[in-house]
């Protein structure tokens, strides 16, 4: 654990401390090096569970695929925001890589934590750095109002879970994850225990987030910066999943009642936010729609706790974070040449790069769950055992899959395909660090699909 945990901490002075020229290379060839270190996590020692564990830090086959993921995701960032902060003065442009490395060290805490209130305590540190990152280096004035909406979600939603682990610590003595399974059940009897239920999944379902209290996220992602956009897609969404399953165990004898309203709202949420996205006309709030739209397919498989949802959810965690994360680096590249996030305002792309569109068309693939990708596995894992549960829902996820394949073509189409406006004159050409991020986000992608066990979680 710590062999990740401190380069990692390492990257903050290296980012001081590197002459001018030479912080970009040294800061991504560091996090290159511990992002290519954390693939040994992969390679499990035990079949049971839990291994390196001392008494805070452990990690299990649920944990192991996110805690890579964000690894992973460090130097992509890096490599995604060169251009955007290239002008800025130095200092400013040390402080935003100290950021990401901060942001990098509170995710590898909280996925790793055993104790539930130390994983309470990295949940909402991750909130800091992607507030300072909104709404410092966000591209418009509406920053600071996207900032203050997503902070104060966020906040109201884990304020009750706060309040329900400590009544958890009270009633069963202990918060740590290895022991909570075996603590005998809680009768759930009062509307107290009920309101603590909901306490406890609150906080989760908002930062997934649920469809009804997803507003801050379109604002959060439109207005932040690249790293910004691409560390919300890819990880800070998938925290709420995590905690959820890390949850579940615990509320045990009352999920079963208690969850319809979430599961109905979640998968309403699919078709809704799906419709939502084919009339967007700004590309990056179409991308973070979409994101609304996966995460509630998440949410209702781990809210059927069935070992096919949760499976399924874990496998669509990390293939979403690789895709949605692809298309906002995609969107970038086409915004530092247009300047504009305006579909019909930045359409016929192919034309003048058409490289960069064959990159458009396999993330936009990637999004619709084009077999045999993992988006497929996971979304066809979370379908059937859904149908499994109730064969009513069959109505909601077909008609969801359904309209994401209708806005995943329209967003390729708007951005790619028809006339090259006249206004677009002269467009940087792509260059080689775009396609290398870029790669480096649709190799993994396609690589799972020859070892999918690695992202199974615990029905491997």
């Amino acid at each position: 654990m710590l062999k990740i945990l401190i380069p990692t901490i390492m990257l903050i002075p290296t980012a001081w401390l590197t002459p001018k020229k030479l912080v970009w290379p040294a800061v991504l060839a560091h996090s290159l090096v511990i992002a290519a270190m954390s693939f040994s996590w992969l390679n499990f020692p035990t079949e049971a569970g839990a291994f390196s564990i001392n008494r805070y830090l452990a990690l299990d086959p649920l944990s192991t695929p996110l805690l890579v993921l964000s690894c992973w995701l460090t130097p992509l960032m890096i490599l995604a925001s060169q251009s955007h902060v290239a002008n800025l003065p130095m200092s400013r442009q040390r402080m935003y890589i100290s950021l990401l490395t901060a942001l990098q060290i509170f995710l590898i805490m909280a996925f790793s934590a055993t104790e539930m209130l130390m994983f309470y305590v990295m949940f909402e540190a991750t909130l800091v750095p992607t507030l300072i990152l909104i709404t410092r280096w966000g591209n418009q004035a509406e920053r600071l109002n996207a900032g203050t909406y997503f902070l104060f979600y966020t906040l109201a939603g884990s304020l009750p879970l706060l309040v329900a682990l400590l009544i958890l610590q009270n009633s069963t003595g202990s918060l740590s994850l290895l022991t909570l399974h075996y603590a005998s059940a809680i009768p759930m009897i009062s509307i107290a225990d009920k309101i603590w239920w909901a306490g406890c999944l609150l906080a989760f379902l908002v930062k997934m987030p649920l469809y009804g209290m997803h507003l801050w996220l379109p604002k959060a992602h439109v207005e932040a910066p690249i790293a910004g956009s691409m560390v919300l897609a890819a990880v800070l969404l998938k925290l709420g999943g995590y905690g959820m399953m890390r949850m579940m165990t615990v509320l045990e004898p009352l999920t079963k009642e208690l969850s319809y309203p979430f599961i109905i709202l979640a998968l309403w949420g699919v078709i809704m936010t799906g419709s939502i996205c084919l009339r967007q006309t700004d590309l990056k709030s179409l991308i973070a729609y979409s994101s609304v739209g996966h995460m509630g397919l998440v949410a209702a498989g781990i809210l059927i706790q069935t070992p096919w949802g949760f499976s399924g959810a874990l496998i669509l965690m990390i293939a979403h974070g690789l895709t949605s994360s692809a298309l906002f680096c995609l969107a970038n590249t086409n915004y530092e040449r247009t300047h504009t996030r305006t579909m019909i305002l930045a359409r016929g792309m192919q034309m003048v790069l058409p490289l960069m569109a064959s990159w458009w068309f396999i993330a936009s693939l990637a999004n619709l769950a084009l077999p045999p990708l993992p988006n497929l596995m996971g979304e066809l894992m979370i379908i059937s055992s859904l149908f499994n549960w109730s064969w009513t829902t069959i109505a909601l996820t077909g008609a969801g899959t359904l309209i994401t394949a209708g806005y995943s073509l329209y967003m390729f189409l708007m951005t790619q395909r028809g006339p090259l406006p006249s206004h677009i004159i002269a467009l940087d050409p792509s260059h080689t660090r775009e396609h290398l991020l870029l790669t480096l986000h649709i190799l993994p992608l396609l690589l799972l699909v020859l070892k999918p066990e690695l992202i199974w979680g615990w029905t491997a």
